[in-house]
Order: C-alpha cells, then structure tokens, then sequence
C-alpha cells in the first residue's frame, strides 16, 4: 500500500542536491517520508499475526546489549566478561536467542545481553532483525561490535545504518525543542539561538505535513531538518554506544591500532584489553558508587548503591523507599560532594562517586 510511493520519495531526495534552495522541498519530502514509513509499519504490525518473541528480562543495575554481524565474537566475549554460558563456535549464527548474562564490576552487576546477529535489511525484519533491535530500545548502552579482520568500517557502517533505520540515535541526546499545539491562532515559531541548519520556511513545511498549523514552537539549539522530523515522529530511541573491534589475536600487528572515545580493539579469546573494555564499559554507563551508612553504625562499604551519576539525595530516597522521601529530614554526607565530613543537606545536594550517605527522617 504504502511501498510505491515511499520507493518513488527516496529517489527524489537521493536525486535532489540539497541546498537553500531545496531545504524546504526536501525537508517536506523528508517528513512525508517519515509519515508513511510509520503508517507503514502500523499497518504491518496491525494485519501481522506476530511471531515468537525474544523473552527480556531487566535485572541488575544496567543493561548492555551486544550487537553484531554474525560470527563477530559477541558469545566469546560474553563468556569472557560474565558468568553466562553462550554456545561459541566457527560458524555464523551460533546464536539464535538473546544470552544474558552478569558482569560484576566496581560492586555493580550489569547485565549484558548477546542477541543474534544482525544482517543487512534487519530494520525491515530480515533475520529477524525486528525483534532484534526491539530489544536494543532497552539498553542503557549498545556496543556494536565488529571483526578486525573483515572490512570492520563497512561493518560499521551497515549496523550503524539498520540503527538509525530502526530510529536509534547512537550517541545523540534529543533534540531541544518544544511543541505546543492549539486548536486555532496560527503557527508561531520561536527560536533561542540563530539557526543555521535549518530556515523558518523549512519548519513551517515540515509542521504542516505532520498536521501541525496551530501552536507555537520553540526551538532551543541548532537542529537540522531530520532531527526537527525526529521529535515530530516521536519514537526515536536516544543511547550511547561504543564500539567493540575484535579478534585483534588474529592480527600479525595490531600496535598500530589505536582506541579512541568511542572505540576499542580486543581479544575476546585471548583477553586482551578485557579489563580497560570493562571500565570503559562503566564510563559509558554513567555510574556512581554510594556508601550508605546507618545512623550509629559504620557504612557498608562492601556493597554499594549503584546510581547513575548527577543523582541527587532525593534520587536515592526514590531508590530505596517512598518512605524514605515522604518522611526525609536531611542527610549527612561525607566524600566528594561535602564541604566537610559529615555535612548535612537536603533533597537536593547533589552526589559524586563514593560518597557515604547517612539519611535521617522525620
């Protein structure tokens, strides 16, 4: 139904040179696109029987996901880095369901998932690639990993395409820009900062093809025409990711590889680089360590409360009990965070990594 005409949308953009003189038709053609890719994809799910699904279960204080090509290495790794079980052999597609398991790192227990592989065409649901990148929505982070000694930048690049295909935003945050809609009075557009991606005319365009005439929106940082289509569409998934390049084992010279901020080359067989690949794992996640510590008593320093970092004292009452917001007096605080040991604040102090925290209530 919605096949032929969103083929004949794409040859249009991909023929059309973009420019200030196009900016408004391609961004128009573009939230068209959109349009239908979604209804599209209701349709389907509406008239689709539905399949067997990939049971998920969250537990621990984070979620990974391993996400591949076949025969990357992903089972190895996971085996390597936790206390799971995944069948590893030479041949692709080892993996036919998602294998959780636990790495424990810094007294927290992040759960890791190694789901199959993933293959060109996965975002439109070959090799079940729907049900796949269903689960990734999921994940407070996805590490896409890659095998050294194929093409691994094609490799990339193919995984990173069926993401974004499928609406995940890997190392984006969402875009900041507000949309309130009336019933009657125009269309008023407001911006905080010079925009230069993206014209007045281009989101009056892009609006009237999602229905929008009436309202007003305000625009808070620089944003391109696709990411004005992504908060119209609503559904795009924003993580962090990192990327996993293995089998460095199989190189005659692998000193001339390099990690950087969002890559690092492994072992998973031999276990080279497995521990820096933890931490980074951790730096990825966002973590903090907190202490809590009885009133009398000496803190817990062996098992901490694993928070994401920037979290306040009111968070971790959130965390541990309603009760314990409900009827909270102040906290003491010693670490990081504190003017001086024992400090006493409020719901809003905020913490850092290995402070020790002592709650009093009411």
């Amino acid at each position: 139904m919605f096949e032929k005409e969103i083929k004949a949308i794409e040859e249009e953009i991909r023929n059309t040179p973009y420019n200030k003189a196009t900016q408004k038709h391609i961004g128009m053609l573009k939230a068209k696109l959109a349009r239908l890719k979604e209804a599209a994809e209701r349709e389907k799910t509406k008239s689709s029987k539905g399949g067997k699904g990939f049971g998920l279960k969250k537990s621990g204080d984070a979620t990974v996901l391993l996400i591949g090509l076949p025969s990357v290495g992903k089972s190895t790794l996971l085996n390597r880095i936790t206390n799971a079980e995944s069948k590893v052999a030479d041949y692709e597609f080892t993996t036919l369901t998602v294998v959780p398991g636990i790495m424990e790192y810094k007294g927290a227990k992040i759960q890791i998932f190694d789901v199959p592989g993933i293959i060109t065409g996965a975002s439109k649901g070959r090799g079940r690639g729907k049900e796949i990148l269903s689960i990734a929505r999921a994940a407070d982070l996805i590490c896409l990993m890659l095998d050294v000694t194929k093409n691994y930048n094609t490799q990339l690049k193919i995984i990173k395409q069926e993401l974004y295909d499928a609406g995940f935003r890997l190392g984006e945050k969402p875009p900041d820009v507000k949309i309130y809609k009336e019933m009657r009075g125009g269309l008023k557009v407001s911006s905080t900062v010079k925009l230069k991606k993206i014209n007045e005319e281009t989101i009056r365009e892009i609006l009237k093809e999602f229905r929008i005439l009436n309202g007003e929106i305000i625009i808070r940082e620089d944003i391109t025409p696709d990411q004005l289509i992504d908060v119209l569409v609503g559904n795009r998934v924003y993580v962090p990711f990192l990327v996993i390049v293995n089998k460095i084992d199989l190189l005659e010279n692998s000193s001339n590889l390099k990690d950087a901020e969002d890559m690092i080359f492994i072992s998973a067989k031999d276990g080279k680089n497995i521990e820096k690949l933890k931490e980074t794992i951790w730096k990825k996640l966002n973590l903090m360590r907190l202490y809590m510590k009885k009133i009398g008593k000496e803190p817990d320093m062996n098992e901490p409360l694993i928070i994401k970092k920037g979290s306040t004292v009111k968070d971790v009452c959130i965390r541990l009990h309603k009760e314990f917001l409900e009827n909270f007096d102040y906290a003491r605080i010693w670490g990081k965070s504190a003017k001086f040991p024992g400090q006493n604040v409020g719901l809003e102090h905020k913490l850092n990594d290995e402070d020790i925290v002592e709650i009093h209530l009411k």
